[in-house]
């Protein structure tokens, strides 16, 4: 047994870089190879693909992808490991043995499910599995694991455990096991893409790689990528994807808790960071279960409005449209791209966003956007569409529920078909809400600057169901020590307008010289009912480096390493 298990990652969504498997498998030495494939969204989508063929509900893409480098993984002995079998692994798995055969490959194959739960009011409705049915299979000698909705760490945790024998009360392991999962679940996230200083990086994040992590027996982590690839790995790219969908510092999973607030990282040598000090807890008593519905019908049309009176302009669009289909399930944003005695159309326009979301399939299809239209010559000076009149589109609703561990049925299926029931842990805790931790808001001394508040941190955020996470990083000592007092919750309202009704936790994460907020209900009924501008909250941390604040004059950027070297502590 080998001290070392070389973990690498080949997609972190559905539609992520097509050719990432097979340049993986060519780009260095692995052990294993993983993809995620099932974001909140992709659920959704799987399940209206099954509602037209009840033989679908896999990701069909990741089929394609092994066609071409299925051979190559056989042969370098590396073991594939995905949880694109999304609400029908025994598909996929059963589409892999028809591919395999059609190639002429003599392939191994385990798939794990019991996460699909008997909801006759929802869509879908998944709970999220841990990683001992995944280590069931690899112990039985599988080439590839394929899953449904486990979380998106477990597909590093599983082979974790088949490869060092750890059992449920080794929750150090697990939860370092579990950090490293989460580290490059997101695929190239980790090694530089979406990185708030992507022009510090060597190639100035034009391709960045994709991730390997190196784990070890006692769960400590070096997380890398393949030699010549874009991109860097450093203490900030990796403290940026730790911080990324997360909540509190006690990171729930189904087989630990993973203290996020012991975890430290450190150089190791160029694109090495060093990920070690995790602590684990016992689980909790529940699995997170991800239900989706189809809510309705939606519709959109963008009107644009150029030059003087933009408010007024709106507000006749506003009425009109009121009048023509009613006021229920409407809704208005106007998006002041404007810019005062400009020299081009563009330039000089706001944008108005109408949607329409609805029940009735015909009220927010044409009889809404052809009441838009009708208005090109019937309402303010200059009116003009961005969109065509269409038809509506149905929209899901996603909702995050609970359920016992010992109330799901989690089964895995061996290479030979035989199935073996996976026990629930025998020790659990209750899940207990965490104390958020705000300090007074401490007042900047000494002299100031006016300047971006993105010089001097680092920020990174996104998506959990309606509500959205905000990750924000000190690149110093001393402007940690300055931002903790001055980044409250209150100061957050007045920089976002928008988290000022909302309820927001704030969590500090000293070891990573960072906070974390949580913003309840953002993002509404969920990424695919969000009507926001950003759906996702993805440009939610840019959109806070933006503004401008008064910045101490001693913090500065100008002490840092250069960029080959960014993030080294001692």
């Amino acid at each position: 047994m080998s001290d070392m298990l070389r973990v690498g990652n080949a997609s972190g969504f559905y539609g992520d870089r097509f050719s990432a498997w097979q340049d993986m498998l060519d780009g260095g030495e692995l052990d294993v190879l993983t993809g995620d494939y099932l974001a909140e969204l992709t659920m959704l989508i799987l399940g209206r693909d099954r509602m037209r063929d009840p033989d679908l509900g896999y990701a069909k893409t990741f089929l394609r992808q092994l066609e071409g480098c299925l051979g190559t993984a056989l042969d370098r002995r590396v073991t594939l490991v995905t949880n694109a079998g999304g609400l029908n692994p025994a598909g996929l798995a059963a589409a892999i043995r028809t591919l395999a055969d059609r190639l002429g490959l003599p392939v191994r194959i385990g798939y794990v499910e019991g996460d699909a739960l008997a909801r006759p009011d929802a869509l879908t409705a998944n709970a999220y599995l841990g990683a001992f049915g995944i280590a069931a299979c690899l112990d039985a000698g599988a080439d590839v694991v394929v899953t449904g909705r486990v979380t998106d760490a477990s597909l590093v945790v599983g082979p974790a455990i088949a490869r060092f024998g750890w059992g449920r009360d080794d929750l150090d392991a697990l939860a370092g096991a579990t950090v490293a999962g989460h580290l490059i679940e997101c695929g190239a996230q980790v090694t530089g893409g979406n990185f708030s200083f992507f022009t510090e990086l060597p190639d100035g994040g034009q391709r960045p790689g994709f991730p390997v992590a190196e784990l070890r027996a006692d769960g400590s982590t070096v997380i890398t990528k393949p030699p010549g690839t874009g991109g860097a790995v450093t203490v900030e790219t990796v403290t940026a994807q730790l911080l990324y969908e997360v909540g509190g510092p006690a990171y729930l999973g189904p087989d630990v808790v993973t203290r996020l607030d012991s975890v430290r990282l450190s150089q190791d040598g160029p694109d090495r960071v060093l990920v070690r000090g995790a602590r684990g807890t016992p689980p909790p008593d529940t699995l997170k279960v991800g239900v989706n519905n189809l809510g309705g019908f939606r519709n959109s049309m963008t009107f644009v409005l150029c030059g003087l009176d933009i408010p007024a302009k709106a507000a006749l669009v506003q009425a009109q449209l009121t009048e023509a289909v009613g006021p229920d399930g409407l809704e208005f944003t106007l998006a002041r791209t404007d810019h005062p005695d400009a020299a081009d159309t563009e330039t000089a326009s706001a944008l108005l966003h109408v949607h329409l979301r609805d029940g009735d399939r015909a009220r927010a299809g044409r009889a809404f956007s052809a009441a838009a239209v009708e208005l090109a010559l019937a309402s303010y000076p200059g009116c003009t569409l961005t969109t065509l009149p269409g038809d509506a589109t149905p929209y899901g609703v996603f909702t995050a529920d609970a359920v016992a561990q010992e109330a799901v049925a989690h089964v895995a299926v061996l290479p030979d078909g035989t199935r073996v029931p996976i026990a629930p842990p025998s020790v659990t805790v209750p899940v207990a809400v965490e104390p958020t931790v705000e300090v007074p808001g401490a007042a900047t001394t000494g002299p100031t600057r006016r300047a971006p508040l993105g010089e001097v941190v680092g920020a990174r955020s996104g998506d959990k169901g309606g509500d959205a996470n905000l990750g924000v990083w000190a690149r110093t000592d001393a402007t940690w020590a300055w931002l903790r007092g001055w980044l409250t919750v209150a100061r957050l309202a007045e920089l976002l307008p928008e988290t000022a009704p909302l309820t927001v936790e704030r969590y500090e994460l000293p070891n990573l010289r960072a906070v974390n907020f949580v913003i309840r209900g953002l993002l509404g009924a969920g990424v695919a009912a969000s009507t926001r501008f950003d759906p996702q909250a993805k440009a939610l941390s840019e959109l806070l480096r933006s503004r401008i604040v008064d910045l101490p004059a001693g913090a500065a950027d100008s002490d840092q390493p250069a960029p080959a070297t960014r993030g080294v502590r001692p």
